[in-house]
């Protein structure tokens, strides 16, 4: 794998201590698939809890500014632009925001949907569809539906590579606000498919914990979440962010698993509480409860913790 590099001041880059940049054309594709594979690995063998905890919250950092990417696109972004917050193509910042890339700047790759019509059968391509073993043919191609047949390299920019017009207001900055989040989260509750009782610290029977995810409707299939109530409406906000994530990732599996989920469902509640603006610098992102897992597990933990923030978003969000 031959990676171009340029040499940078930030802490968070490859092993070599420099970003990684994907310049020449005829390997790019195969070099993003090998880097990530290679970064993935890279976690998974890390002995060092510390570290391992400390790698995890980089890329929970840079999810949490782009909720609705993948963990594929997400890395490929920690790894060459970590600080970036808000990217887009170069003619998209240039037609729909009149800014300009800054000359010299260097792209961030990342993967972007190939849609096209694809057989009903094998899901490929018609280009593919001819070279390949399939003999369906009960439909002409031209008939077929479009849908998803692979991914390709795109070149994208961060904001702070581009010159122009300010940025317009978002409204996902008013939801930095406690009691409002809190509100909001509360709302989203039937739409998750569970229930919240906010708890008197006078009634609360669960000890030291601050939430917790207990039973399951026979009525309605809904888990009751009962959290601890607080003067401090951000942190109950945090807490039942997290006891979301337990509710959507975890409730029937088994006690070795959910002990290894737990990690999954601190690592939403980070990014639900980054995303809105919270300050999650207090998360405890224990990983060890992931040692020795291969790296096809890591990623599979990965893609949950980003369908499930991803999930109580989009809830609060459309409330």
């Amino acid at each position: 794998m031959s990676f171009q590099r340029t040499q940078t001041d930030s802490t968070d880059t490859d092993r070599s201590g420099t970003r990684v940049q994907f310049d020449d054309s005829d390997t790019r594709r195969d070099e993003m698939h090998d880097s990530l594979e290679a970064w993935v690995e890279q976690f998974a063998e890390l002995s060092n809890e510390a570290r391992a905890s400390t790698e995890l919250q980089k890329w929970l950092d840079v999810q949490s500014r782009f909720h609705d990417y993948s963990y594929r696109n997400t890395l490929l972004i920690k790894h060459q632009y970590p600080e970036a917050t808000k990217v887009a193509g170069y003619n998209t910042w240039q037609n729909e925001f009149d800014r300009h890339v800054t000359e010299g700047e260097s792209a961030i790759w990342i993967w972007a949907p190939i849609i096209a019509k694809r057989c009903p059968d094998c899901g490929n391509s018609q280009s593919y569809h001819s070279s390949s073993d399939c003999e369906y043919d009960e439909t002409p191609p031209e008939e077929w539906d479009k849908g998803l047949v692979g991914f390709k390299p795109v070149p994208v920019f961060d904001v702070s590579q581009t010159e122009g017009e300010p940025l317009p207001e978002l409204d996902t900055a008013a939801r930095g606000d406690g009691d409002e989040l809190l509100d909001a989260l509360l709302s989203a509750a039937p739409e998750l498919g569970v229930r919240v009782n906010l708890v008197s610290p006078g009634d609360w029977v669960h000890g030291a914990a601050a939430g917790v995810c207990t039973e399951r409707s026979t009525y309605d299939c809904s888990l009751l979440i009962e959290v601890r109530e607080d003067d401090n409406a951000a942190q109950v906000a945090s807490v039942l962010a997290h006891e979301y994530a337990h509710a959507l990732l975890h409730f029937d599996v088994d006690e070795d698993e959910r002990e290894k989920r737990e990690v999954e469902a601190e690592s939403t509640a980070y990014v639900v509480s980054q995303y809105f603006g919270l300050d999650a610098s207090r998360s405890a992102l224990y990983v060890a409860a992931w040692d020795g897992e291969p790296a096809e597990a890591i990623q599979e933990r990965l893609e949950r913790i980003v369908a499930t923030a991803r999930e109580i978003i989009d809830a609060v969000e459309r409330d």
